[in-house]
């Protein structure tokens, strides 16, 4: 009887087994949040107003340390994703470089050493100009450039990048040519063009609100299919909600964003992703990130899954056109 006990026991046991499904991934050590930027840049701000969140709200329960790892324009960061394939408490944070930086330059990985988490918002960009330049709207400092092929500046950050890609593509849609000057950050283009070094650049909101308060500096034009939210003044009582598309402006190139994006080692387990998946849309949902959002001027997307893979794949496939159009392709 009671050896009929224990074979009964173990026979339920093994049904219990079968029925109820291994508990969820959860982290068990320490997470690195690994930035793919130098200190305070705009992915080092990014990683950190959610690691803010994820500790003011509890979202996980192990502690999260940010490392910045921004060498090789953030190069540096994803091999270090690659070296650490199979664990989920490396979570690297970054943005369309990490599946366009293998198109430009010869590195020690490539977008499958790696495993797409999510995206949280989409970075614009804009043409700004000199505070004082006689241009009133984009249309004009096109004509302007046109005008002068070659002869004007555009600063930007970093070469073969998003900021020379979009002077590319500006170029391929106009007819204008500029002369592109590359600087390390979009801090440096700036101040560059705040003390008149330069004739334009395309950087994010964030990057350029400084000397837009100032008035060293004006937008012509948002590449966006939407004008901004709107928001509080800036300068000359005008906010971000007040400029123009570019599409209004009459430049045919609506649209040039970047993802916020999120990622994992290669072959981690599935439901790490979901896990983390999860905490990221939760941070979407804070007031603390829709404040950031509102701050930075970044336009509010959460995507994950097939929505991800789709503007992934669109993303890349615009950007490497222009790559191989301008002969930057590595082969």
């Amino acid at each position: 009887m009671k050896r009929f006990c224990i074979a009964a026991g173990a026979a339920l046991a093994s049904v219990i087994a079968a029925v109820v499904p291994a508990a969820a991934w959860q982290p068990t050590k320490p997470i690195e949040f690994v930035v793919t930027s130098g200190p305070g840049g705009g992915t080092d701000n990014f990683a950190r107003i959610v690691q803010s969140i994820i500790t003011k709200h509890k979202l996980i329960e192990q502690p999260v340390v940010v490392l910045n790892k921004g060498g090789g324009s953030g190069a540096e960061g994803y091999i270090y994703g690659k070296g650490a394939k199979g664990d989920a408490h490396k979570v690297v944070f970054g943005t369309n470089n990490a599946y366009l930086l293998p198109y430009v330059a010869k590195l020690g990985y490539k977008l499958s050493d790696l495993t797409p988490v999510s995206a949280l918002a989409l970075d614009e960009f804009l043409i700004w100009v000199k505070g004082d330049a006689p241009y009133a709207d984009a249309k004009a400092y096109i004509e302007a450039a046109k005008a002068k092929p070659g002869s004007l500046k555009m600063a930007g950050s970093q070469s073969k990048d998003t900021d020379q890609t979009l002077t590319a593509m500006i170029q391929e849609a106009t007819g204008a040519k500029w002369i592109y000057v590359p600087f390390q950050g979009g801090g440096a283009a700036a101040t560059q063009l705040a003390g008149g070094h330069v004739d334009s650049n395309t950087n994010n909101p964030n990057e350029n609100i400084g000397q837009w308060k100032a008035g060293q500096v004006k937008p012509l034009c948002v590449f966006s299919p939407v004008r901004l939210a709107k928001s509080d003044p800036i300068h000359d009582g005008k906010g971000w909600g007040d400029i123009p598309t570019c599409k209004e402006a009459g430049l045919p190139l609506e649209s040039f964003q970047m993802p916020r994006t999120v990622w994992l080692p290669a072959e981690v387990p599935a439901d790490a992703v979901t896990f983390y998946a999860d905490v990221m849309e939760k941070v979407s949902k804070t007031p603390e990130w829709a404040e950031f959002i509102a701050r930075t001027a970044q336009t509010a997307r959460f995507m994950k899954g097939k929505e991800l893979s789709d503007f992934v794949a669109k993303d890349e496939a615009a950007n490497a056109k222009v790559f191989k159009s301008e002969g930057w392709v590595v082969n």
